[in-house]
């Protein structure tokens, strides 16, 4: 059975985001191919797809590496999210579905519920799938497919403090719902730019930290990724 590129590609951008593989090593094909249990035909497409998602570089006499961004290309992406991400907002509240809503409105139920109670880890999880669902509910596949690029990067590149007051922060998530279900595009976008401002305080740059490259096999789940 042939592993689809796309399988592969998630599993290498998911080791590149979580510091598995530092920034400015080497990528070579025969060391991914053996990590993933695939061939190097999949693991060559994949390299090219994270190479145009910046997230990959080819050198010469070195051939494919971990990318090194500046810290003026790290602040151009939280940046880009403040712009798009209102955005989609706005455009969810004009295309939603409702079984966009119901997802949404579930997501806020539970991070509401885990916020009363202090449960932190559950809380990073639900606001990644949050955000997720409301990028997909605009309706337009590029502008969720740049959210979940710039969601990637983010993560690659900052460490992200929990919020001080997270029963806040899910309240302004309930509220960025209510306007997306009354079809409020204007309030929808304007709510989230202030949710935007306020999370992207939280951002802390990571430093390049070193990390040993584990060689042994790592198996490509086939059914893809929740990315």
């Amino acid at each position: 059975m042939r592993i689809p590129a796309h399988s592969v590609c998630t599993a290498i951008r998911d080791d590149i985001v979580s510091g598995v593989f530092e920034r400015g090593s080497r990528l070579t094909e025969e060391v991914l191919a053996r990590r993933y249990g695939v061939s190097r035909v999949p693991v060559r497409e994949a390299l090219r797809t994270l190479e145009s998602e910046g997230f990959v570089t080819t050198r010469r006499h070195a051939g494919a590496c971990v990318a090194e961004p500046t810290e003026q290309e790290a602040a151009d992406l939280l940046e880009m999210r403040l712009l798009l991400e209102p955005m989609g907002a706005a455009r969810a509240a004009q295309r939603r579905t409702e079984a966009h809503l119901k997802v949404l409105r579930g997501l806020v139920r539970l991070g509401q519920e885990r916020a009363r109670r202090g449960q932190g880890e559950d809380l990073r999880s639900l606001g990644g799938w949050f955000h997720e669902t409301l990028a997909q509910s605009a309706g337009s596949p590029p502008l969720t497919a740049l959210l979940t690029q710039l969601r990637h990067k983010i993560a690659w590149m900052y460490a992200v403090e929990q919020p001080v007051r997270p029963v806040e922060s899910w309240a302004e998530h309930g509220a960025i719902v209510d306007a997306v279900a009354r079809g409020d595009a204007e309030r929808a976008r304007a709510l989230t730019v202030l949710h935007s401002e306020r999370v992207s305080g939280a951002h802390r740059l990571r430093r390049a930290a070193a990390h040993h490259v584990r060689t042994s096999q790592h198996a490509v789940n086939t059914a893809g990724g929740s990315h």
